[in-house]
């Protein structure tokens, strides 16, 4: 399962909002690259697939659920900036500004 936080889900509906998007759905994934193997994907679409996980209006392809399955998406506001943070059960270690993840 992936879970998103309040203070994200808050974040997302506004920026659908914001940005007149209609009814679409929060995609995650995950891709080959970064500087430790993997990088996170984070978006919006209006198409869903029949091979798409979906929990709670956030959906991701099989492949990369198999990276993602546990993962807690967040919104974060500090002095050092804003954005979404991605907590992933999966990963055996990160770089340093969060973007990316190894297995």
């Amino acid at each position: 399962m992936i879970t998103i936080s309040e203070k994200a889900r808050k974040e997302v509906k506004r920026i659908i909002s914001e940005q007149s998007l209609g009814k679409v759905y929060l995609r995650v994934g995950v891709k080959g690259g970064g500087c430790s193997g993997f990088s996170y994907t984070f978006g919006f679409d209006d198409n869903k697939t029949e091979l798409d996980m979906e929990y709670e209006d956030v959906i991701c392809d099989p492949k990369s659920f198999l990276y993602l399955n546990g993962t807690e998406v967040d919104f974060e506001e500090s002095l050092m900036g804003r954005g979404f943070k991605f907590t992933n059960p999966n990963a055996s270690k990160s770089c340093g500004c969060g973007e990316s993840f190894s297995v």
